[in-house]
């Protein structure tokens, strides 16, 4: 039986920690990854990590989130089927959701290497003082949209936000939140439809790449550090977006400003 290196499993659970913790709060947790694989010496994370922890903390997301995918799936049908005003809400909801997935679905598609073969350290300092600006512009906006009231429109600039995203440093949910209460939604409802678009953008991420996984080469060998990875992201990923629900209701979205000005400054200052 092979030694088992409990440093580089330690390692991996602490990248799991920063990509749980920093994939529902607005502060970019790809970027937040590339930063503390680089202070680790782990190096650049491969494809195989992404989808396993983006897998994590896409099913401690759908956990939260259980009860209104189950509503809407099961009104969308029902409305299809009877046509009921009584379901129509949320019919219309889950085609906001499709609609607003499409532009971060055939970006990724298309310009995914591109994106991943010019990053840097630098690209993504500067990428958080953008995030970090566009959350004080937005800081004491108070939106009236429930979720009734989304419209395509609302939905398409919502997706762009979320395509934006796609660039390390850019956060996907402060993306996609800014953008939804620049559109007048409501907090409730502008969190409610930003992980509801992360889950078919995530889900596709993980069916796409999900041969590229059973094909890693050292899987076996990184099978403890991934599991410990994965546990870890999945349990963070549950706990931080129930705080950062508590954040939103509280309006206090500007302290996430003064961390990405301060994170990016340091980024500039030491890389």
């Amino acid at each position: 039986m092979e030694n088992i290196d409990f440093i580089l499993i330690i390692k991996h659970v602490i990248i799991g920690l920063v990509q749980g913790f920093t994939e529902p709060i607005p502060v970019s947790s790809s970027g937040h990854v590339m930063i503390a694989s680089e202070i680790l010496g782990l190096g650049e994370q491969g494809f195989t990590f992404a989808i396993l922890t983006n897998t994590a903390s896409l099913l401690a997301i759908v956990y939260i989130y259980r009860k209104d995918i189950v509503r809407l799936i099961t009104n969308f049908f029902l409305y299809l089927k009877t046509r009921e005003s009584r379901y129509k809400a949320d019919f219309r909801f889950a085609i906001f959701i499709v609609i607003g997935s499409i532009p971060a679905g055939v970006l990724g598609v298309l310009l995914s290497d591109v994106i991943a073969d010019n990053v840097s350290m630098t690209t993504i300092a500067l990428m958080l003082f953008v995030t970090g600006i566009a959350l004080w512009l937005i800081r004491n906006m108070r939106g009236t949209k429930k979720d009734a009231d989304l419209t395509t429109k609302d939905a398409i600039i919502v997706g762009l936000g979320q395509a934006v995203a796609l660039t390390p440093g850019i956060s996907r949910s402060g993306a996609t939140i800014i953008s939804a209460i620049a559109v007048g939604m409501k907090q409730e409802t502008a969190l409610r439809f930003s992980f509801m678009l992360y889950i078919p953008v995530s889900l596709g991420g993980v069916v796409l790449g999900i041969t590229d996984f059973l094909n890693e080469p050292n899987k076996g060998a990184l099978a403890v550090p991934y599991a410990a990875t994965f546990i870890a992201t999945l349990f963070m990923t549950y706990f931080a977006m129930r705080w950062f629900m508590g954040i939103m209701k509280s309006g206090k979205l500007s302290y996430f400003t003064y961390y990405c000005f301060l994170v990016g400054t340091l980024l500039l200052i030491f890389y």
